[in-house]
């Protein structure tokens, strides 16, 4: 009999055997099928880890961005869930309460506002649900001593992804901020309306001087005249002062006859009312000249009157073109009155300007023609002035009443006519606007209204 030593460890009929080893076989491919599957699942903890970090690292930085922009805010901010509740408050608000964010979180909103603001503010939140906004109002904050701190707020709804309101977020400008704000606006608004006054002080001398030579002929021709008449009225003065000593002499008839032939007494009568007339018609023009410097240089606000544009339009003309060395030829076209109620001083400015823009365009050019047309329809005077230069080229035609803006060269410009004239033809109620001429040459167009005293 055979030993049990003898046995083989599996008996054939054992059906654990081919299993285990199979196993045994192949069990080197398993473990390293497992350790590859271990390593997987490593390196996806690893790619998730590295992906948490650098979304906490995302979410820190933009926690520390909101924190210093609500910290940074000049208004109070306040937001709330939809039961009013505070989520999440700036450092003004913390200021004006003098408590902390961690003891402000989680109050309702109302707790903040002054008793005589609660009952208001208390519906905030109601008027969001209904779907309606909630308008500007002035809140006050409860301060721990002392009076409320108002603000103007602004009250916005807060949704989640769902659409559905999630809660509110209020902004509010302390009141004393507004008002600081509004007086430096006032103040700057102040400011610009000086400098716009001083560009335009500024604009009516460098015009005037330009036009001196112009003027100073328009002065010197009736100054002229009445020199010349008043210099014959002084001799004719000592012919009648001769005559009546010869009759208080009591000459003979015939001496007195021959002497008031010699001293052409007659002439001398028939001429005295005359020259009186044609002094004073001088004197009044010179008179009228310098109310027409005087309105153009002033910068005090003109009362509207009546006045005969085309007489103005003749004026402003003459003192333009006078003082040109190359005169181009000026061809006015209109009736001999047409009577406008506005302000004459900037009338006449608006032409000088517009004649004189005609005038530069065409200087040195022996060809240069110049027309003025004035017509009247529709309760509104218009005066058109054109040339026949070389026109406005595209680029510029949108600028042309841009202040400082001028084609001229640097010294001969100060970009402020066309500007000044602008502003000046909108406040009495008319437009000035540019075109090109069909044939050649710019136009500019002056609209008026017959009767500015229905401008305010």
């Amino acid at each position: 009999m055979a030993s049990g030593l003898d046995k083989p460890f599996f008996s054939e009929t054992d059906t654990t055997a081919p299993r285990s080893m199979g196993l045994q076989a192949g069990g080197e491919d398993v473990w390293i099928d497992v350790i590859r599957k271990m390593d997987d699942v490593y390196a996806d903890l690893v790619r998730s880890q590295t992906e948490l970090e650098e979304k906490n690292s995302e979410l820190q930085d933009a926690d520390t961005f909101i924190s210093s922009v609500l910290g940074a805010m000049t208004d109070v901010l306040i937001v709330c869930d939809a039961k009013g509740r505070v989520q999440k408050v700036n450092r003004k608000l913390m200021e004006i309460t003098g408590k902390s964010e961690r003891e402000l979180v989680g109050i309702n909103y109302c707790d903040l506002v002054c008793p005589k603001n609660r009952a208001q503010a208390a519906g905030f939140v109601s008027v969001l649900a209904s779907g309606k906004s909630v308008e500007p109002c002035e809140i006050g904050i409860s301060v721990p001593k002392g009076p409320p701190a108002y603000v103007s707020l602004n009250c916005a709804p807060r949704r989640d992804q769902r659409g559905r309101l999630a809660g509110m977020v209020m902004v509010g400008r302390p009141i004393d901020d507004l008002k600081r704000a509004y007086r430096e606006r006032d103040a700057a608004r102040e400011k610009l309306d000086q400098a716009q006054e001083r560009l335009l002080v500024s604009e009516k001398m460098a015009a005037l001087g330009r036009l001196v030579a112009g003027v100073a002929h328009e002065l010197n021709n009736p100054i002229s005249f009445v020199f010349g008449n008043m210099y014959a009225l002084k001799r004719y003065g000592n012919a009648i002062r001769k005559y009546l000593s010869a009759l208080d002499g009591a000459a003979p008839e015939k001496e007195m006859a021959e002497l008031r032939q010699e001293l052409k007494i007659d002439k001398v009568i028939s001429d005295i009312g005359p020259l009186v007339d044609g002094t004073l018609e001088g004197a009044e023009r010179v008179r009228d000249i310098v109310e027409d410097l005087r309105r153009f240089s002033s910068n005090q606000q003109e009362i509207p009157e009546t006045f005969n544009l085309m007489r103005l339009v003749h004026t402003a003309t003459d003192w333009v073109i006078k003082a040109q060395r190359v005169k181009p030829e000026i061809l006015i076209d209109g009736p001999e009155m047409m009577e406008v109620c506005g302000r004459k001083g900037q009338v006449h400015q608006i032409l000088v300007n517009l004649v004189q823009n005609a005038a530069d365009v065409l200087s040195g050019r022996e060809d240069g023609r110049i027309w003025i047309t004035c017509t009247q329809a529709d309760g509104f005077a218009s005066v058109a002035v054109s040339d026949n230069g070389t026109g406005i080229t595209a680029d510029i035609m949108d600028k042309l009443f841009e202040p400082f803006f001028t084609t001229k060269p640097i010294g001969t410009g100060t970009g402020l006519g066309l500007y000044v004239s602008y502003n000046m033809a909108m406040k009495q109620g008319g437009e000035l606007h540019a075109a090109n001429r069909p044939t050649g040459g710019a136009e500019f167009t002056l609209r008026l209204p017959v009767n500015v005293e229905t401008v305010s």
